[in-house]
């Protein structure tokens, strides 16, 4: 279905934010917040979901089938396994999903077991992403989590034991007082267990968390590059192709589908507590984001009005010009040319200066019809991204 001003409508996509942790870790700026006793009221939040998606139907074309579904947190594995099943009929029955769609879910060690990994499988998600973050003890206490390294082994291996055949891991390096030998070994235990994608990125500082008011002493900027050059050595040497600056996959068909549509700027629908949708509209040609009430009182109480945004948006010419670029110069690949006006409705010849600046910089290259980065440019993003501001 074609937009306006070229724009061709792209890939659909739906994230839904669970927003409650056991506890809420120093350095993380997610929309989460701390359970208050052992009470969850699963079905209630549930429930506000649906109204949610219902309000939203008529926002998304019915002629796209959803390619990925991403359930992520705070920590959704504090869901039972019938919150997850009926959570998946409700999504069933209203939006198409597409029969290889990749559905996700975020689960934390210390958070889940092995029956609930199996009523998970059971219930349709077929991909599990567990956010092990370290094996090493001393690096998860730094961090402020509530498993320990064998509690990150178990729950990898009650995957498997669940049927999950697409399993990802959260690695962070360059933690407070890791070396470059620890960083290394976490990396070579996360590999020994074969999981089809690994997420390995560097801890950063972020206002409004607790290590913003309290910084940890961290590596230094040798040490983060020592780390990840010996990080990259390993990863490679495992089989793992490195095709987003963070993200690692065993072949070309375990990429992670879902944050592949964000890098490729496509579509997609956020619903839950405080979560963000770009979607664009097929009548205006333009791309409109929202973002949901991030209190889940209020969020559950405001579902299913439009009262329930607490911010809609409509991206002007520059800013969809840094924005294309801050997702697909993430890629190796960058991106071919023609997807430029697809997703944007803007013509590339209106950033042509900058990107000749950029080539001449060493940032990016050009081959036929595509743009990519360069190890420069990737190593250097923030430099390459300020040209399109």
């Amino acid at each position: 279905m074609a937009l306006k001003q070229g724009m061709v409508l792209p890939p659909l996509s739906i994230y839904i934010h669970f927003p409650w942790c056991i506890r809420k870790c120093p350095y993380c700026d997610f929309n989460s917040y701390e359970m208050k006793g052992d009470v969850l009221d699963e079905r209630a939040y549930l429930d506000a979901l649906a109204r949610d998606l219902e309000m939203s139907l008529p926002e998304i074309s019915s002629l796209r089938p959803v390619q990925s579904v991403f359930i992520g947190g705070g920590t959704p594995s504090l869901m039972t396994g019938d919150g997850v099943r009926h959570l998946m009929r409700m999504l069933g029955g209203a939006v198409t999903l597409a029969p290889d769609c990749e559905i996700s879910l975020e689960a934390n060690p210390g958070a889940s077991d092995a029956s609930r990994f199996a009523e998970y499988r059971a219930a349709g998600i077929n991909r599990i992403s567990i956010g092990v973050q370290s094996f090493s003890d001393a690096a998860l206490r730094s961090l402020g989590r509530v498993h320990d390294g064998n509690d990150a082994s178990t729950a990898i291996r009650y995957a498997r034991q669940a049927g999950f055949t697409n399993i990802n891991l959260d690695i962070i390096y360059a933690l407070p007082g890791q070396t470059v030998i620890d960083a290394v070994e976490d990396l070579r235990v996360a590999t020994d267990f074969r999981p089809e994608h690994i997420s390995w990125y560097q801890l950063g500082i972020e206002p409004g968390t607790l290590f913003y008011k309290r910084p940890p002493i961290l590596p230094d900027d040798d040490s983060s590059w020592e780390i990840q050059q010996g990080g990259q050595e390993l990863l490679s040497a495992a089989g793992y192709q490195n095709y987003e600056i963070s993200a690692w996959a065993a072949a070309e068909n375990l990429r992670c589908v879902h944050n592949l549509n964000y890098w490729h700027f496509g579509d997609y629908l956020g619903i839950g507590a405080g979560a963000h949708s770009k979607l664009s509209d097929p009548g205006s040609g333009r791309i409109n984001r929202l973002v949901r009430q991030p209190s889940p009182r209020k969020y559950m109480r405001l579902s299913g009005s439009k009262q329930v945004l607490s911010g809609n948006t409509f991206p002007q010419r520059g800013e969809l010009h840094l924005e294309f670029m801050m997702n697909a110069m993430r890629l190796r690949d960058g991106f071919p040319t023609a997807l430029f006006a697809e997703r944007t409705g803007q013509s590339l010849a209106d950033i042509r200066d900058r990107l000749d600046h950029a080539e001449g910089l060493g940032l990016i290259e050009r081959w036929g019809e595509h743009i990519r980065p360069t190890s420069r440019g990737q190593r250097f993003l923030n430099n390459l991204l300020q040209l399109f501001i």
